[in-house]
């Protein structure tokens, strides 16, 4: 077994904290697993993050689908998980083409966008907008191209949902489930563009401790906080995690 990470003390608190917000997200706060490769990234490459991470995610999925077996949106369910899994074979046949930083970008973009328009523009209060297909099948797609590339694919999911107005529960669940199918989408492409190695493995299995207690904390967290305060707390993940993509990926504009 490889015992790198308990031996290593700058990179198992990185690792440590990266898996505890993938299992965060499965808990029921969706932004905050999109800045584990980010902060992975610190201490490695992206692309190493996403592939360290990926069994992580899988891991914490069946702990969350457990959690929020009956609390979903059928109809997102329907449509998004479809289009997701089209979003990752999208990726997968583009992996070699377009440079991930280009795609980070974007996503940076899309999240900072929908969140200077919810929080500027003048608006009936408490009107849900109510979920169309169309919509559904390209932010649907573009969270399982985005996922695939870098674990991103909150944002368009978000971009997407949140304007819904989903019971807190319920939008929890829906945003486990879906990124729950498409993680298992990953991994044969992963394996077939990054293969693992037992070293990924063993590192992998290191974290998943963190990433179950996280899970369980994400869970207890989502029933606990008001539902205008943890929406509030999802915009703000976003924009804070759309800020660091835009940041992370500054060199598209000077190469």
């Amino acid at each position: 077994m490889n015992l790198d990470l308990f031996f290593d003390s700058a990179y198992l608190p990185y690792a440590a904290v990266g898996a505890l917000l993938v299992g965060l997200s499965k808990g029921g706060l969706p932004s905050t697993g999109s800045l584990a490769v980010p902060i992975l990234s610190l201490i490695m490459s992206p692309i190493k993050a996403a592939t360290l991470l990926l069994p992580i995610y899988v891991i914490s999925d069946v702990v969350g689908v457990w959690l929020y077996r009956k609390n979903f949106s059928p109809w997102n369910l329907k449509v998004l998980i479809p289009a997701g899994v089209f979003g990752v074979f999208v990726g997968w046949l583009t992996a070699s083409v377009i440079p991930e930083k280009m795609v980070t970008l974007l996503i940076g973009l899309i999240g900072l966008a929908f969140c200077l328009n919810t929080w500027l523009r003048k608006k009936p209060v408490g009107v849900p907008k109510p979920p169309t297909l169309l919509p559904g099948l390209f932010w649907g797609t573009l969270s399982g191209f985005t996922s695939f590339i870098s674990h991103a694919g909150a944002p368009p999911y978000q971009v997407y949902v949140l304007p819904q107005q989903l019971p807190k529960t319920v939008f929890a669940g829906t945003s486990t489930l879906v990124f729950a199918a498409i993680n298992l989408a990953k991994v044969l492409p992963y394996q077939n563009l990054r293969p693992y190695s037992m070293a990924d493995m063993m590192d992998a299995l290191v974290l998943i401790p963190f990433a179950i207690g996280g899970t369980f904390l994400g869970a207890v967290l989502t029933k606990k906080i008001p539902d205008v305060l943890f929406f509030r707390l999802i915009q703000i993940g976003l924009f804070t995690i759309s800020l660091k993509l835009i940041w992370s990926s500054r060199d598209v504009f000077f190469s």
